[in-house]
């Protein structure tokens, strides 16, 4: 059976409405930066995830990570297909809101570079799209160590 990642078949407009209907979750209380994102795995589960702060501004966790921990800690031999993020200030999305270097290091942790999809996106309908190699150029891998 193909995956998600040799078909390239998923639905994107899906991905992204789940990411911007979790961004009222989003907790945010100090920066006002909300955002929201979805990811989606090689055995066609999705899950959501916040941007999560705290006062102690070193234990905040990033929406990405925590769609992504949320996907791993379900099926830890799932790889990412594509993950989709939305954010901005106090709940409006007006930019493109692209992923930190953590959380694309984390991504990297779960997915082929050349097979994952990022999409970054304003709206359903108006968003970019590119891999993680493309975000993430000449990554450190699982790979490396053994």
């Amino acid at each position: 059976m193909e995956s998600y990642t040799e078909r390239n078949d998923y639905d994107r407009s899906k991905l992204i409405k789940a990411a911007l209907e979790v961004l009222p979750r989003s907790y945010a209380p100090y920066s006002h930066f909300n955002v929201g994102a979805a990811v989606l795995m090689d055995n066609g589960e999705m899950y959501t995830g916040v941007n999560i702060e705290n006062a102690a501004y070193s234990a905040t966790i990033c929406a990405e990570r925590t769609a992504i921990f949320k996907a791993i800690a379900a099926d830890k031999n799932a790889k990412i297909v594509a993950l989709a993020v939305v954010g901005g200030k106090d709940y409006t999305v007006t930019d493109y809101c692209v992923p930190c270097g953590i959380c694309r290091q984390v991504m990297r942790e779960f997915a082929e570079p050349d097979h994952m999809q990022v999409i970054v996106a304003k709206s359903v309908t108006d968003y970019k799209a590119m891999s993680l190699a493309e975000l993430l150029p000449m990554s450190f891998g699982p790979n490396m160590l053994g």
